[in-house]
């Protein structure tokens, strides 16, 4: 390993790019760069500053704010006053951020509006080791417990530089650097500990297989308090790239459009969505338009088989591809600004389909896997290898293997310390051996690709005995336009059931053309010619399924899974045990009807 921390990686890296662009953020409708120079000195004063309010080494800091420049420059500002960043979801209630500030023994945080300050006064009391408060972005106020970010900048005079530059002394791969918290899908959330070293080699790793280069332009927007967004800021840092970001995900198309970007880490559901609009535009066409549009596709889907095969592509096809390209994918590529080279995946599964299509249109995504316990990646498809519906080949440096029972093992320098103040929930994932359960079932295939089949814990068992993996089966339905999220059920049932939320814009859409009323997204849910649209969609679906792995019957939520209603992870996966929960008695019906 090359480096013996994250700020001693950042600052060495930073120090020659000088005045070029290491951030771009957008202010009073214009995009505004900040140099490397301007970044590096930001993030000493902060450090500084931190110093000031007597943080000391060790210490945890709360980053609870959704993700922009500021997030960056304070985590590294921690970081290189030898605290522990613990990143917080700003979509969490009060009490689930008074539960991780307590957890984590926080004495410092950050916010972002006064909606997260408001979090934080409302669980002050609760939260005894918690000091002090910094707003990123609000003008002062009469508070002394609660600082800004200039003021913070401002406490950090420059004769506390020899106590930072100690600090950073003591630094090493095996500092903790980080407390992530899982996202609460299998219980309580568990604050995982990450080391400078964690990070180092991931960057590092993914430096070698991936085509990023200094000045090259990402468009981030996931929130920072996921391990994968922190793997593409940190990344950033190390490659030299001018990070963008996003306003919001609202304005991620117009900001796609406007950054141009040349990569982009997303989740599967923004890719979904993407594909669903695609689908839906089609859809509406005239049958010569989508006439048009299944030959392009067609000619797509031709060229893509040859280019995974790594085999030439004839003339005659190159050249009806180029005139697809220009009849129908030219709009799709300058939807996502016109320079990308690639996407890439994470975070959940994403269906094979998508995949597929989009590289059919020219729009290569790259899927990987990783958890936070693998801070976080594992593996992931390369530019020049790749097969769709696998999560490609094991980054350099990382072990995998298959355990009998299927779940997948891995092992390198990424791999997490363990979960903080839990050792025997440490001791079950992290082995004695080295190797981390990842509580994953997967296969590996000749080539040493991996595919995910499920979550060990959500294997569906039939009263036939069958095992069945929902998430594939939740992914091609939410491949269809009028579906937006799905759950599959049936364990020790003898047939499987679901629970289906509606795209609503997609639906309103259908119901105004065949003179449905739609009062509500509640009246669509429980119209007969609504249910009788969604029955003929999942018997499509079902059509490629084998027998016991098709949706005998399926009720239709009133509203859509959110994570505000506590239904989707802040990673937009969703909460099996919420979602029962809530639906249990409906679902029961379902099979009593019988």
């Amino acid at each position: 390993m090359t480096w013996q921390s994250l700020p001693q990686m950042f600052f060495t890296r930073a120090a020659p790019r000088g005045a070029r662009p290491a951030q771009l953020v957008k202010r009073h409708g214009q995009w505004q760069a900040i140099s490397w120079q301007a970044l590096q000195e930001r993030v000493r004063a902060l450090a500084r500053g931190l110093i000031a309010l007597g943080l000391q080494p060790g210490e945890r800091v709360a980053l609870l704010a959704d993700s922009c420049a500021e997030w960056v420059q304070c985590d590294l500002a921690i970081l290189t006053a030898a605290g522990i960043t613990v990143p917080v979801y700003p979509s969490l209630t009060s009490a689930q951020v008074a539960y991780i500030l307590n957890d984590a023994e926080v004495t410092l945080a950050f916010v972002d509006t006064p909606q997260q300050l408001a979090k934080l006064h409302q669980v002050r009391a609760q939260v005894p080791t918690l000091r002090q408060a910094i707003l990123l972005h609000e003008a002062p106020t009469a508070d002394a417990w609660v600082l800004t970010l200039e003021q913070l900048g401002a406490h950090g005079t420059p004769d506390l530089e020899p106590e930072l530059e100690a600090r950073l002394r003591g630094l090493s791969p095996e500092t903790e650097a980080t407390y992530v918290y899982t996202s609460g899908t299998t219980g309580p959330p568990k604050g995982v500990v990450q080391t400078h070293g964690n990070h180092l080699f991931m960057v590092e790793s993914c430096a070698q297989i991936m085509d990023a280069q200094e000045g090259d332009v990402n468009l981030l927007f996931l929130p920072l308090a996921h391990s994968f967004a922190r793997l593409e800021a940190f990344l950033g840092l190390y490659v030299g790239l001018t990070t963008a970001f996003a306003e919001s995900i609202e304005a991620l198309p117009q900001n796609l459009r406007e950054v141009r970007p040349m990569l982009m880490f997303a989740v599967p559901r923004v890719y979904e969505k993407m594909y669903a609009r695609v689908q839906a535009a089609a859809a509406s066409g005239s049958p010569l338009k989508k006439a048009l549009f299944q030959w392009c596709v067609g000619i797509g889907r031709r060229v893509s088989r040859r280019q995974q095969q790594r085999q030439p592509v004839p003339l005659w096809l190159g050249a009806a591809y180029r005139l697809a390209h220009l009849l129908v994918f030219r709009k799709l590529h300058q939807a996502v600004g016109g320079r990308l080279r690639y996407f890439v995946s994470g975070g959940a599964p994403l269906a094979k389909e998508i995949a597929e299509f989009f590289h059919a249109a020219g729009i290569l995504i790259l899927e990987g896997y990783g958890l936070t316990e693998s801070c976080p990646a594992l593996t992931v498809n390369r530019l020049d290898r790749y097969k769709f519906g696998t999560v490609g080949l094991p980054l350099p440096g990382v072990e995998i293997r298959l355990a009998p029972d299927g779940e997948i093992l891995a092992r390198g320098p990424n791999v997490a310390k363990g979960y903080y103040k839990r050792p025997q929930e440490t001791a079950a994932v992290f082995r004695e051996d080295g190797w981390l359960a990842t509580g994953d079932i997967g296969e590996l295939d000749a080539e040493g690709f991996l595919r995910i089949t499920d979550r060990k814990k959500d294997i569906i068992v039939t009263s036939g005995g069958k095992n069945i993996a929902p998430q594939n089966i939740e992914n091609l339905l939410k491949t269809d336009r009028y579906i937006s999220q799905a759950m599959v059920y049936g364990d020790g049932r003898k047939y499987l059931t679901a629970i289906l939320t509606l795209d609503q814009e997609e639906v309103a859409n259908y119901a105004r053309q065949h003179g449905i009323p739609a009062s509500s997204p509640e009246a669509l849910a429980t119209h007969p010619a609504i249910y009788q649209l969604i029955a003929q969609r999942v018997a499509a679906i079902n059509a490629q399924l084998a027998s016991y792995e098709t949706i005998k019957k399926f009720l239709i939520a009133p509203e859509d899974f959110t994570q505000e209603s506590g239904e989707l992870t802040p990673t937009l996966k969703v909460r099996r045990q919420v979602i029962l929960q809530k639906y249990q008695a409906q679902l029961e019906r379902l099979y009593e009807e019988d």
